[in-house]
């Protein structure tokens, strides 16, 4: 079984920090002869079952791309039924998250969604904004293009009002102007469905995360093959531009 591949191996050799751009569920339900609505409910199981598996391993960050702003061009029908999906989602698992201090945060274009949707997120935001478990981020309404340019505004209005040198500005304080300032890089990105692009997703946060590409459908996507990308990810070595000598010897200092 794919959990065998985490029996033996160190936490400390898990990721901190996993994204996932969940990828499928149209041609999963496609492939059963049905609407395309009927993969994104199923998708929904399989995002209560990695939150849950990813609470029990003790990962620090969970970062789901769920909506990009290129998904508002989908038909009307299909987007009303994600968002009853996610107002279904959040207001079911919201006691559970809650038990297991799970803290819920967005990232994303928040105004542009239902005012239904934004109250029912900020709500379960607020109520879970005392836990101390899995950082939970959903990407809803996102475009990581949107959110540089985004960046580059706050910093060129804070060197125009001179609150800010030039010169102070790097790679941390580029950082720090993004949606994603209090959460680390992501360590490992997973995709499903085997497309081989990340899509407009956390452009600037995984310029060192490892890939993992799987053909799964996002549908059936299920704690094993969790446990599969996070074993590949422990088996990479992360070098950040450094040789593999030097790594070991950093390891062995």
């Amino acid at each position: 079984m794919a959990s065998d591949l985490l029996k033996d191996l160190p936490k400390e050799k898990y990721p901190r920090h996993i994204a996932i751009i969940m990828d499928g569920n149209g041609r999963w339900a496609k492939q059963r002869g049905r609407m395309r609505l009927f993969g994104h409910r199923q998708g929904i199981s399989s995002v209560r079952e990695t939150v849950r598996e990813c609470h029990r391993l003790g990962i620090g960050y969970l970062t789901l791309y769920a909506f990009s702003t290129e998904n508002w061009n989908r038909p009307p029908r299909e987007i009303r039924g994600l968002w009853g999906l996610l107002k279904y989602y959040v207001q079911s698992e919201l006691p559970e998250l809650k038990r297991n201090g799970v803290r819920l945060r967005v990232i994303g274009d928040f105004e542009r969604l239902p005012a239904d949707v934004r109250k029912i997120i900020q709500g379960a935001i607020d109520e879970l904004a005392g836990g101390k478990g899995l950082a939970l981020t959903i990407a809803l309404s996102y475009s990581s293009r949107d959110e540089i340019v985004g960046a580059l505004r706050k910093i060129a209005r804070e060197v125009k009002e001179n609150s800010l040198d030039v010169e102070a500005i790097d790679d941390d304080l580029f950082s720090s102007r993004l949606m994603t300032s209090e959460l680390p890089d992501p360590d490992l990105l997973i995709r499903t469905s085997g497309e081989f692009r990340i899509s407009n997703f956390l452009l600037w946060q995984l310029a060192y995360s490892e890939i993992y590409i799987t053909p799964v459908l996002w549908p059936d996507f299920s704690p094993d093959e969790l446990h599969k990308a996070i074993a590949g990810y422990a088996d990479r070595e992360r070098r950040y531009g450094k040789t593999s000598d030097q790594i070991r010897n950093e390891e062995n200092s």
